[in-house]
């Protein structure tokens, strides 16, 4: 049996600062669209099947490409993989909507966004699901490119621990580190809205960027 990955001391602190940063601690209420950001982690397709068979919205958008970390375990596009689980999981292939071209957050956004309109469908309000650690970033993104739909963001309920061990530590602390970086400087491109990095946030950031976890910034 593999041994549990186990993170220690200050690393292990500095990780679950960045990892409870990015998780926006919304509660889910029902909404006209649910919308999944294709990722390399299947978790997000679970959790949309899931919030539409709870009843929270009665349609899903996956959207989403490939990109290098994705086009060996989804070869045909995020969001199609995405559909054929949604629908292994019980939900009605009629009421799931696909964009297959988006190949960043930006994209999901305003891909999925033109999608709907070009559908006929009014949207006032939306839950957007990704990466546990992708939720801040989607929702300043999608402030900045939708501001007038309300939004929430979900994610698949899932320990740090249970997510380091199923994606794997060095992914995850690469991405954390990674997004951290784009909420801080996504804004002054005119990629998304500001959001407020605490102190805590900040010298967390900085101390794994100095730890050597540098793969996913920009």
């Amino acid at each position: 049996m593999r041994a549990r990955t186990v993170l220690s001391g200050t690393l292990r602190a500095d990780v679950e600062t960045l990892w409870n940063y990015h998780d926006m601690h919304h509660v889910v209420r029902p909404a006209d669209v649910g919308i999944g950001l294709g990722s390399h982690d299947a978790g997000v397709a679970t959790c949309a099947a899931d919030l539409y068979l709870r009843g929270m919205f009665p349609l899903i958008v996956f959207t989403g490409a490939n990109a290098p970390t994705t086009v060996n375990e989804f070869p045909r596009g995020e969001a199609v993989h995405y559909r054929e689980h949604a629908i292994h999981r019980g939900v009605p292939a009629e009421a799931i909507l696909i964009e297959p071209t988006a190949t960043n957050t930006g994209e999901n956004i305003s891909r999925t966004r033109d999608l709907l309109s070009k559908e006929g469908l009014e949207i006032r309000s939306a839950v957007i699901i990704s990466r546990p650690y992708q939720q801040r970033r989607a929702y300043a993104t999608c402030k900045k490119l939708w501001p007038e739909i309300d939004i929430t963001c979900a994610s698949l309920s899932m320990s740090l621990d249970d997510y380091l061990e199923k994606i794997g530590p060095d992914r995850v602390i690469n991405m954390l580190v990674g997004d951290t970086q784009r909420i801080m400087e996504y804004p002054k491109l005119g990629f998304a809205v500001e959001q407020p990095v605490p102190a805590d946030v900040q010298s967390s950031y900085e101390r794994l960027v100095q730890a050597g976890y540098t793969s996913r910034l920009i």
